[in-house]
């Protein structure tokens, strides 16, 4: 079972604590990480969009599936809405009581509360034969006539400021990850007396993590202070380095120390194939280039 965090709402004046400890939970367990991110990401989503609080229970455990949009339809039904359609990429399909689901209406992309219950939610057996973050549970799931709540109006979901703000705390776990990675280098070090490489590789892997650390304390900090302000272009440069320090220590401590760690150190490996698929939650060059996009449209980027 996973303990849920208490994590404060991002913007509050603790966004610094609460990418703390999503990276603390990253450094001990992605897959929890990334079960426990989507709950408080939901959390911090519903409070931001008026939602939280209503007929909330304590043992309800949330996701956020809003990956392709258009690949569930909502309608009306009498007075409220109905989800159809199967929506890949939903972490804890099985464990997750609820989620905020996005889908088409008739208005434009809308967000829904869902509860996740066969028969209007079951996820679908086969979609999910991952080796990397394989207990995250990601599976497609079916929605059939899904009784749903709308959770703001149309384009909400996205165009808050929030938004962003979750995309930050999904680096933070990233870096929670690099951490645990790097800690299997630092643990040999201590333990034996490493080679020249070894040692540089290792100065490497603390440069790398540096900059992480920083531009996620830089980020707590801008959000804390304008939490309304647009957070894109913040949100993908903190994402771009914190994967690229993340690559960078995955590829590090593997020259670093070889095949052993990965062949026989069994929590090593499954942390570095569950940091690997994590990190591809990256759009890559895509967010690159709208990342320069939005340079360009700077007097002064820097």
């Amino acid at each position: 079972m996973i303990d849920l965090p208490d994590l404060p709402l991002p913007g509050n004046g603790a966004t610094a604590e609460r990418l703390r400890g999503l990276a603390a939970l990253g450094r001990a367990d992605l897959v929890a990480c990334r079960l426990a991110e989507g709950h408080a990401d939901a959390v911090a989503i519903r409070a931001e969009l008026g939602d939280l609080g209503r007929n909330d229970a304590a043992a309800e455990r949330w996701g956020v599936w809003a990956a392709a949009p258009s690949s569930v339809t909502a309608e009306r039904a009498g007075a409220g809405w109905q989800l159809t359609g199967d929506r890949p990429w939903c972490s804890g399909a099985e464990w997750c009581t609820h989620a905020l689901v996005t889908a088409s209406a008739e208005d434009g992309i809308r967000l829904f509360a869902v509860r996740n219950a066969p028969p209007s939610a079951r996820p679908i057996e086969g979609t999910w034969p991952a080796i990397g973050m394989a207990g995250s549970d990601s599976r497609t799931v079916r929605f059939t006539d899904a009784p749903a709540r709308p959770v703001g109006g149309p384009g909400a979901y996205v165009d808050r400021p929030g938004f962003w703000h979750g995309g930050v705390g999904v680096a933070a776990c990233w870096f929670g990850g690099a951490l645990g990675v790097a800690d299997t280098l630092f643990t040999a070090a201590r333990r034996k007396d490493l080679g020249a490489h070894a040692l540089a590789h290792l100065g490497a892997v603390e440069v790398a993590l540096g900059a992480a650390r920083a531009v996620l304390a830089e980020a707590a900090a801008r959000i804390d202070a304008d939490p309304k302000a647009d957070a894109d272009r913040l949100a993908l440069r903190v994402r771009a380095t914190v994967e690229q320090a993340a690559t960078e220590v995955i590829d590090r401590v593997g020259r670093a120390l070889g095949a052993g760690p990965l062949c026989r150190n069994p929590e090593h490996a499954r942390r570095v194939s569950d940091l690997t698929v994590y990190l591809r939650q990256s759009h890559a060059e895509g967010d690159l280039e709208q990342l320069g996009r939005l340079v360009v449209q700077e007097d002064l980027p820097w």
